[in-house]
């Protein structure tokens, strides 16, 4: 019981993969146990998709070796192929079809019996919740709607391991939503989920373990508490009263707290990594004396959004340009 425990889905040492003389991915190592879901979190351009890519026997490592479920990347791809699936950044379907007769002609092509395709076909819409839009032409689904068919399309036959490559960009929270409880239940069915994601929260949400990844190195991993922990015991966050006094305050906190201070898309707002908890309050009396009103503070855990931004001095792409390290 204690090796099944143990068993890896994917392990990876030292992958690279090169365009020309950039280096997309500059030796990625994983071990991600089975029937978990993994987070790979960073911006565009990190080089996440393009570890999925090598993983899913789509692009040949330049450098490195990887065994996914038990077999050799390289060697026994179609071996690899025959137990993983992937979901890309955008609907892979034929549009003109309906959503019933897509994934009809997906089980067709995997060997399914007529009458089983459609059995199964239909058992996918109603697991997804699309039975009443079954018969209508993909083009004309929502986006939510796309991604649940583009997921469901994925597991004609349930696959052991899954790549989720950024399944809910561009799409409204209730649709995000119905999306996280998919992949929560394909994991309960014993899938292996890796997820790549620009979205904090939804590592927070699904990820048993999360890799941040920039520039094709993986600069941090573990769970969502390790990563936030591993940047500070707490967050400091202030509104000040008046804008013309945040320059003043922004010395005092960086002084006293001995960190950065993190300014935000709000000029009022700033934000601390706090290593001692007890420079808080000489921090807050020292604002006072120097006549700053704050008109709210409060101090909790670090989101993943300050362990990436203080990991890699950068936003992730979800907050664009509007914070900045000073």
């Amino acid at each position: 019981m204690e090796l099944k425990e143990q068993a890896l889905a994917i392990e990876a040492t030292g992958l690279v993969k090169c365009y020309g003389d950039k280096r997309a991915v500059d030796g990625v190592d994983l071990a991600i146990p089975a029937g978990t879901v993994y987070g790979f979190l960073g911006p565009n351009g990190a080089g996440k998709t393009t570890t999925i890519r090598m993983l899913a026997t789509l692009f040949t490592p330049d450098e490195g070796t990887a065994t996914i479920l038990g077999h050799d990347l390289v060697t026994e791809a179609d071996a690899v192929r025959s137990r993983v699936s992937l979901t890309g950044q955008f609907a892979s379907l034929d549009e003109d079809l309906s959503g019933f007769e897509n994934l009809v002609f997906i089980a067709r092509l995997l060997g399914f019996s007529r009458k089983r395709a459609k059995e199964r076909a239909e058992e996918l819409l109603e697991a997804f919740g699309l039975s009443e839009a079954g018969k209508r032409q993909v083009k004309k689904y929502s986006g939510g709607m796309r991604r649940r068919i583009d997921i469901a399309a994925s597991i004609v036959v349930t696959p052991d391991l899954l790549f989720l490559d950024e399944p809910t960009t561009g799409l409204d929270p209730r649709s995000r939503n119905q999306v996280w409880e998919i992949v929560r239940g394909l994991v309960n069915a014993g899938t292996t989920v890796l997820l790549t994601t620009q979205y904090l929260e939804e590592a927070d949400q699904l990820a048993d373990r999360i890799a941040v990844i920039d520039q094709g190195k993986i600069i941090a991993e573990g769970t969502s508490g390790e990563l936030k922990a591993s940047v500070g015991t707490g967050a400091l966050h202030i509104r000040l009263l008046k804008e013309d006094q945040r320059e003043k305050a922004v010395q005092i906190l960086s002084d006293i707290l001995e960190t950065t201070v993190q300014l935000n898309s709000d000029p009022l707002v700033l934000t601390a990594s706090v290593k001692e908890t007890n420079r808080v309050i000489h921090a807050l009396k020292e604002l006072e004396q120097e006549q700053i009103s704050v008109t709210d503070f409060s101090l909790g855990q670090p989101s993943l959004d300050e362990v990436f931004l203080t990991l890699t001095g950068k936003p992730t792409e979800e907050n664009g340009d509007s914070s900045k390290v000073v």
